[in-house]
């Protein structure tokens, strides 16, 4: 889910986070005032320690500043902690945003499969909550310091500014210039850490074709091309960062030396000892620890934050800038031409299918495993895109068809922490005018699961348990609610069989209101009668029905048959099939019927 304001406009998910929390920041701000104290007051307590208390013979008033100063470190201190919390209370939410928005990404494109393009998006989205906090306190943090500093010196003698700021500024914009090259550098050092880490990782899985294919010295030379290039990239990221000691030398410490060598012109303008020591307080313990605290916060964790933010809006384009989401009036399935495959250098594995499913009808799908059933079941839900051709449902292609229309419960099927009720009822809805714009998906550890498919904030409170009876006796887990404790006993995922699981999502599919459900081996881990009561409910049940066959059973229950063999797709009836198709001939002669209810 992408951020938007209220005119629809994709909002930067930076500019999100900072607005959608206002009082989060007036709270970070104020503890940040108080968090700022000892910065303002450090030079004066200094300045009047000596001048009014110890130059003055009245040690008593020195030791009042100084114990003054001691009461506004403590006070800092606690506000300290409460900064770190209103900055975590902001970066949260953030990272909720990016999470959302990567597993919304992968269920877009397709790219939910690929495990380690997941992970590699979670850990980018780690980095970059880690970095924005790290910003966000560093330049809060740096800007009340500077503020607070020069309030002091003007109110302490305002001629220090002019031996103190000219030079901070100086330093300030040479760090700010260098920031480009160093997000590019950085950035460039971590794509080659990146791709020495994946060639190491090949070449650890696999040491023992390497050696006996005699391929030692290519991989060696492939690995040292790899280290070179990363170390080269280590090379130039370091010149660059270079720049930040100039920054440092020019902002925190040229003042100190223009303080000091400033100090007779400043005493010919009345401007005591004192007030010398107390601006030099200012510049070593507030002003230059606050510009070092800017250069490495955002010389490190804000070229890291741009460097993953980058990389995670490249992974996961903004979805408002998909068309919304249609209810069609029909359910006739077509496939054009549609061929796919998982990758640009891969085999396909779907090759110039052409089907339809008219509105209504009962096919089942088999062939041998790796055949590309359950790639096809996902690309009839819309999960995948084809790489050529269209999938269409009721003339809408099917990545941009309305969530309630169709359902898809896979081989694990989901279920999640609460009632018994809630499980069964999330399919179930109360709309029935067209979505403006995506549903929201279920959790990131089910992204392609059935429970991605809806919105689960509009179930329809007003089903009666007698209709939830019905559904659940025509699936038949009505003996499973009644182990379970009835509708309104908690379920606790992990304690309940694979087979459990799965009545429960195909009584939750009987229930939904969608006219296309399909069943990617949906029913596995139930016996063949349990999986021939499951099939005949959602057969008599209406709308059009498609089965990938754990079974050659449900072959026999459907209507049609499409056969997969690689690239070879045959449709028929069991007889039609069994006459004109070996490999299945083939099948149906090592299966041994059940009868067929």
């Amino acid at each position: 889910m992408n951020p938007q304001d209220t005119g629809g406009r994709v909002v930067h998910p930076l500019a999100h986070a900072l607005r959608r929390e206002p009082r989060q920041l007036v709270r970070l701000g104020l503890w940040s005032v108080v968090e700022a104290a000892p910065a303002f007051l450090i030079g004066q307590a200094v300045a009047r320690a000596i001048e009014d208390g110890f130059a003055a013979a009245a040690p008593m008033i020195g030791l009042a500043w100084l114990a003054a100063l001691g009461v506004a470190w403590l006070a800092g201190a606690v506000a300290a902690r409460q900064v770190v919390l209103a900055v975590a209370a902001v970066a949260e939410p953030f990272r909720d945003d990016l999470l959302t928005r990567v597993v919304a990404g992968a269920l877009r494109t397709g790219t939910g499969r690929d495990s380690a393009a997941v992970a590699r998006a979670g850990l980018q989205v780690e980095l970059a909550r880690d970095a924005f906090a790290a910003v966000v306190t560093t330049v809060r943090g740096f800007v009340f310091t500077v503020i607070s500093v020069v309030l002091g010196l003007l109110t302490l003698a305002p001629e220090t500014l002019l031996l103190v700021m000219p030079p901070f500024l100086a330093g300030l914009c040479l760090f700010l210039a260098s920031l480009p090259a160093l997000a590019r550098r950085q950035r460039a050092y971590l794509v080659a850490d990146e791709r020495l880490a994946e060639a190491m990782t090949e070449m650890a899985g696999g040491l023992r074709d390497i050696e006996a294919c005699g391929l030692r010295d290519s991989v060696a030379a492939r690995l040292e091309r790899r280290v070179g290039a990363q170390a080269a990239a280590a090379r130039r990221l370091a010149r660059v960062s270079a720049v930040r000691t100039a920054a440092l030398a020019a902002g925190g410490w040229l003042p100190v030396v223009l303080v000091l060598a400033g100090t007779p012109w400043l005493m010919e303008r009345g401007v005591g000892a004192g007030v010398i020591v107390g601006t030099l307080a200012y510049v070593t313990q507030s002003l230059a620890p606050a510009l070092g605290g800017l250069v490495q916060g955002l010389g490190v964790s804000g070229v890291r934050l741009a460097v993953s933010l980058g990389r995670i809006l490249a992974m996961a384009p903004p979805p408002a800038l998909a068309p919304p989401l249609i209810r069609p009036a029909t359910t006739e399935i077509r496939l054009d031409a549609v061929t796919f495959a998982y990758g640009p250098h891969s085999a396909p594995v779907v090759v110039g299918l052409d089907l339809v499913v008219p509105e209504g009808d009962h096919l089942a799908i088999v062939g041998p495993s790796g055949a590309g059933k359950s790639t096809l079941a996902s690309l009839i839900s819309g999960l995948l895109r084809p790489g050529k051709g269209e999938v269409l449902v009721g003339g809408v292609p099917a990545d941009r068809l309305d969530p309630a229309a169709r359902v898809l419960i896979p081989q694990e099927a989901y279920v999640f922490r609460g009632t018994l009720r809630e499980n069964l009822l999330y399919h179930a809805r109360t709309d029935t005018g067209p979505d403006t714009g995506p549903a929201e998906a279920g959790p990131a550890d089910a992204a392609l699961t059935d429970a991605a498919l809806t919105d689960p904030t509009l179930t329809d409170p007003t089903l009666t348990d007698a209709a939830l009876a019905e559904a659940v006796a025509a699936v038949g887990a009505d003996r499973l609610v009644d182990e379970l404790g009835g509708y309104d006993a908690p379920v606790e995922p992990g304690a309940l069989s694979a087979g459990q699981r799965q009545l429960v999502a195909l009584a939750r599919a009987y229930l939904a209101p969608a006219a296309v459900v399909i069943l990617d081996e949906a029913t596995c881990h139930l016996d063949p009668a349990a999986e021939a009561v499951a099939e005949a409910a959602f057969a008599r049940r209406g709308g059009t029905l498609i089965v990938i066959a754990h079974r050659l059973t449900s072959a026999l229950r459907a209507r049609r048959i499409l056969l997969m063999d690689g690239t070879r797709i045959t449709l028929g009836t069991h007889e039609e099939l069994v006459r004109t198709s070996p490999l299945y001939a083939d099948l149906a002669g090592h299966w041994h019927p059940e009868p067929v209810s």
